[in-house]
């Protein structure tokens, strides 16, 4: 088995390698600005912001900004790829403009849970190790980089072509999965907010019918996401439809469902209730619950 620091210093160049390998696809068919293809300038400077905050969140040995950074970053890309790209359309508009509402929404509403938390309990050891918080910020700028690739691909293409019903079906999902999203946190937010639930799991609202409903609706507007951008898609750039895929693969079987899974039953596990619950509820799928079931809420 490799060393800890091993494992770190992989991780770091692993993220940078499938970086550079995004960024060369991604800028096929693509505006070259000042002899630099504008789709691999925006990677690039996904990584660069992630390791200028990484510099005082180690010295400090903070995790506070790290979400924030991560919308920030999808914010300044999306409004450069707007800016440098000389010829605009309406698909390019919709996408720079939900990336720039879903960012705003979730980093605020990540910031503030944080600073009221104190802490990101994610962070409580790996910010104090340095190879391993730098590989923590290499894969955000990674996460970053390919997620919202297929849209800085359309943005950053070349070849522009009318918005279709592709994007508009993709644009439908979108807004589901953002619907989703913000209503499942919500949900939980306004849940914890009284003390009485502070030791408790919800199952109520959008979490009876999945135990992770945030995730599914991330998933989905980031599916419709690519659907939006794939008319505009030629080349090499379809490798950027990835996206999707890469964000269900991290969010359920790297960290988001996985760990939160391992939590609620390190913490819930012997709760009669709380298996009642995993028995009825899909771990992230949507499915109504039966009215016996509701009943039981």
């Amino acid at each position: 088995m490799l060393p800890s620091k091993m494992i770190w210093i992989l991780g770091t160049v692993i993220a940078i390698a499938m970086g550079l390998g995004i960024a060369y696809f991604g800028s096929m068919g693509g505006i070259v600005v000042a002899g630099v293809p504008l789709f691999a300038a925006c990677v690039a400077m996904s990584f660069a912001i992630q390791w200028l905050v990484f510099v005082p969140a180690y010295a400090f040995s903070s995790e506070k900004f790290f979400d924030l950074t991560g919308s920030i970053t999808y914010i300044s890309l999306v409004l450069i790829a707007l800016f440098f790209a000389p010829e605009l359309t309406d698909r390019d508009y919709l996408i720079g403009m939900l990336v720039l509402i879903w960012a705003a929404r979730l980093g605020q509403f990540l910031f503030r849970r944080v600073i009221k938390a104190g802490e990101d309990r994610r962070f409580r050891t790996m910010k104090t190790d340095f190879l391993q918080f730098l590989m923590t910020w290499s894969l955000q700028g990674l996460w970053v980089s390919i997620t919202l690739g297929a849209g800085l691909a359309a943005i950053s293409s070349v070849e522009k072509t009318p918005l279709g019903w592709v994007g508009w079906l993709g644009a439908g999902l979108w807004l589901i999965g953002f619907a989703i999203e913000v209503v499942a946190d919500a949900q939980k937010t306004t849940f914890r907010a009284v003390a009485e639930h502070q030791e408790r799991f919800i199952q109520t609202g959008l979490w009876a019918w999945s135990r992770h409903p945030n995730y599914f609706g991330e998933i989905l507007l980031w599916f419709g996401m690519a659907l939006i951008a794939l008319p505009a898609l030629s080349g090499g750039q379809y490798v950027t439809l990835i996206s999707p895929i890469f964000v269900f693969v991290l969010m359920t079987y790297i960290s988001g469902v996985r760990m939160l899974e391992a939590r609620a039953d390190r913490k819930w596990g012997a709760d009669p209730d709380y298996q009642q619950y995993k028995l009825r509820t899909p771990v992230l799928w949507m499915k109504p619950p039966k009215a016996t079931d509701a009943a039981l809420d």
